[in-house]
């Protein structure tokens, strides 16, 4: 959203090549960043801290002595790990053995959605995209967690009425009480009713990502709001 000009090194001519009109300086989207003080060593902004400060002081040797100084410390631990036998192991990337390249581990090449998806964003150097069908699938898995604890459950009854029915006599079995029980319609267990059984907490899974989930919902929400207000 700012000036770009053209300079004529041989003639000394100074051409516009691009004026933002105030309407294009509106529309510029908002950067978000990581706190510095939050970021860890290896966080880009961190890492080159000092060349970025030599380049916007204009002191192009500056930059130049600072880049090489990173990427002298890059070579001398690449090379240590080699004397020392140790694997580096990229967090988010890995080699292509085809083509002799290092990719990201988790890139989405596919085209944009607009039906199904709703915003992309990165977590952890990990890039994600929020979708419609996520809720969805969460319900899908919700209900596969419930569907796994009522077999467990109903396993677990039936081995105890086996028990029962072997340590009792048979002209008794039908009216002594039995420690062990199970709900009669146990195939129609709602939520409500897993809660009961003890069922609450459904899995890790579930529950992060429900709350995040909620989180990303709730940033989509803000974000369609301004549009809207940006619209009328």
């Amino acid at each position: 959203d700012g000036e770009v000009h053209i300079n004529e090194l041989k003639n000394g001519n100074v051409e516009m090549f691009w004026n933002p009109t105030s309407e294009v300086r509106r529309q510029r989207l908002k950067r978000h960043i990581v706190l510095f003080e939050e970021q860890t060593d290896f966080e880009s902004e961190r890492l080159w801290q000092h060349v970025t400060s030599a380049i916007n002081k204009g002191d192009q040797n500056r930059a130049t002595q600072e880049k090489f100084v990173l990427e002298e410390e890059q070579r001398n631990a690449a090379r240590e790990r080699k004397e020392n036998g140790t694997e580096w192991k990229p967090l988010l990337f890995r080699h292509d053995a085809t083509t002799n390249e290092w990719r990201y581990k988790y890139e989405d090449l596919r085209p944009w959605d607009p039906l199904n998806d709703i915003a992309q964003f990165e977590k952890n150097g990990i890039l994600q995209t929020m979708e419609r069908q996520l809720s969805t699938r969460m319900s899908n898995h919700k209900t596969t967690c419930i569907n796994n604890q009522i077999t467990r459950h109903k396993r677990s009854a039936k081995d105890c009425r086996r028990r029962k029915t072997s340590d009792q006599p048979s002209n008794h079995s039908q009216n002594t009480e039995s420690s062990c029980s199970t709900p009669e319609s146990v195939q129609e267990l709602s939520d409500d009713d897993g809660k009961y059984l003890g069922f609450e907490s459904l899995c890790a899974q579930c529950g992060k990502e429900m709350n995040h989930l909620k989180e990303i919902h709730s940033a989509v929400l803000s974000l369609q709001r301004a549009q809207q207000d940006i619209h009328r």
